[in-house]
C-alpha cells in the first residue's frame, strides 16, 4: 500500500486512511470483505482511497439487464447495495470501513453523512450539488457526478463513494447507471474543477472526517 495516513482520536475510535493508487478492483474487494471479517472490536476504522482500472460493478440485487449489448469491459457482481456503475482511472474512489456499532451510526445516516461530505466538497468550488432521497448518490442539476453503494455485515461497513473527476464518461452510456435508464452522467472537470485525483480523496478524505465526527490532528505519514 502505497501511503498510510494514521489519525489517532483521543477518547475516539481511530482511523486509518490508506492512499492505494490504481488497483484492479477483485482483489481490493477481496481485501475489503476479509479486513470486516477479520477485524474485532477495537480495530481501528479504515478509508482506502483509490481508482480502478475500467470495470463494471453491480450491486447484490441488480441484473445484467441494467448493462447494454456491446459493453466492452470486465463485471464483475459484489455484494454492495445499489445497481450498477462503471469504474476507471480517474474517478475518486473511498472505501468506508467503518464500525457503525461504535459510531453509534444507522445506515441512513451513515449515508447521509457521505453524499453531505461530497455535496460540501463541491460547495468549496462554488459547485452547487445535492443528494436525491429517491437515488442515492450526489447530483449536479440532473446528472450523477457520484455513486455511492455499501455493505454493512457484522455492524461494520465497507464499499463506499465514488467521486467522477476526469475520466472517459463513454461506457456509461452503455449501461443504465444505477439502474435508471437514460441517467445523465458528469464528472467534476466538465464544471471546472482542474483539481486532480489525489487532490479530490484528500479533500473527501477532510470532508468524510468533520461530517463522522473523526479529528484530523495528529496524522502520521508513512511512505512507500
Amino acid at each position: 500500500m502505497a501511503r498510510l495516513h494514521a489519525v489517532k482520536n483521543p477518547g475516539k475510535c481511530a482511523l486509518k486512511v490508506r492512499d492505494l493508487g490504481i488497483r484492479e478492483y477483485l482483489p481490493v474487494y477481496e481485501s475489503m470483505r476479509m479486513f470486516n471479517t477479520r477485524r474485532g472490536a477495537t480495530t481501528a476504522d479504515e478509508f482506502w482511497c483509490l481508482q480502478h482500472g475500467p470495470v463494471v460493478t453491480l450491486g447484490a440485487n441488480s441484473s445484467h439487464r441494467h448493462i447494454h449489448p456491446g459493453m466492452n469491459v470486465p463485471v464483475v457482481c459484489t455484494d454492495r447495495g445499489g445497481q450498477v456503475t462503471y469504474h476507471a482511472p480517474g474517478q475518486a474512489i473511498v472505501y468506508l470501513l467503518v464500525d457503525l456499532r461504535r459510531k453509534a451510526l444507522g445506515i441512513r445516516k451513515f449515508v447521509h453523512h457521505i453524499e453531505q461530505a461530497v455535496v460540501d466538497l463541491l460547495a468549496g468550488y462554488q459547485v452547487s450539488a445535492f443528494a436525491r432521497t429517491d437515488a442515492h448518490g450526489v447530483y449536479i442539476g440532473d446528472a450523477k457526478v457520484a455513486a455511492l453503494g455499501l455493505r454493512v455485515s457484522g455492524g461494520c461497513s465497507y464499499h463506499g463513494v465514488a467521486l467522477n473527476v476526469d475520466m472517459d464518461l463513454s461506457p456509461f452510456s452503455s449501461m443504465d447507471p444505477c439502474g435508471f435508464p437514460g441517467q445523465p452522467v458528469t464528472q467534476l472537470k466538465d464544471h471546472g474543477i482542474e483539481s486532480s485525483c489525489q487532490q479530490i480523496h484528500a479533500e473527501l478524505t477532510m470532508q468524510l472526517c468533520q461530517h463522522l465526527d473523526y479529528e484530523k490532528t495528529d496524522i502520521e505519514t508513512i511512505g512507500q
